[in-house]
């Protein structure tokens, strides 16, 4: 029994070196592929995978005020649960509305780099782990960047560069206010909604995302 403890503590113990050290790493090092995309190569291998880190400065401001009008308003004031949010979805569920997710910017990139998409309390628990180290050790820039850089945006498309690209022929630095709500408007599921041509449906949520982004206005990360 004393040996069997040893080993759990031992491997719990690996466990918060390994994490905290690859946080510490992503920190400074652009992150090289995540677990959807190799469980995308798995279930597809004949689906190509495009991904291009790009820093912060190339991505255009338009797509990051995009992304937080459409995915997370309160992103730079919370501590990276949004705890309105959550209040309000579940109070949503309760009523028995349709189900309502309260995932923050912070939780989706902890998710995306770190781990799996799959709900089971298990992951949601490490979740909360992991995007508590990256509001820590990363801060508010950095973890945007990750974002931007990670997130699924198309089918076997990653990231805003190679989105650019493939939506709309043009690097990420260059994209107006309206093809970054586009991009920002199919993140719900973006291996169904194409950002271009664009469907009334995703016509009508980049309109919204635009008005929301002209009442955020300005924002700063300092």
């Amino acid at each position: 029994m004393r040996r069997i403890l040893r080993f759990f503590m031992k491997l719990i113990l690996w466990f918060f070196a390994l994490s905290i050290f690859l946080v510490v790493v992503f920190k400074w090092v652009p992150v090289p592929f995540t677990p959807l995309m190799a469980i995308r190569y798995f279930e597809n291998p004949e689906e190509p995978i495009h991904h291009d880190w790009v820093p912060m400065e190339e991505i255009s401001k338009h797509l990051q005020m995009a992304v937080i009008a459409s995915e997370d308003q309160n992103f730079l004031e919370h501590s990276g649960f949004d705890m309105k949010a959550i209040e309000k979805a579940i109070e949503n569920n309760k009523k028995g509305k349709r189900v309502r997710g309260a995932s923050t910017i912070s939780q989706q990139t902890a998710k995306n780099v770190f781990l799996w998409p799959q709900r089971t309390w298990l992951r949601k628990g490490l979740e909360v782990y992991f995007t508590f180290l990256i509001e820590v050790i990363w801060g508010k820039e950095r973890i945007l960047e990750v974002y931007l850089n990670s997130i699924e945006m198309g089918k076997g498309i990653y990231g805003a560069e190679a989105a650019s690209q493939a939506w709309f022929r043009k690097p990420a630095s260059k994209l107006s206010a309206y093809e970054s709500a586009a991009i920002a408007a199919i993140l719900p599921n973006p291996r169904v909604y194409r950002a271009n041509p664009a469907s009334s449906y995703i016509q009508g949520r980049k309109s919204w995302i635009v008005r929301q982004m002209q009442n955020i206005g300005t924002f700063s990360f300092k």
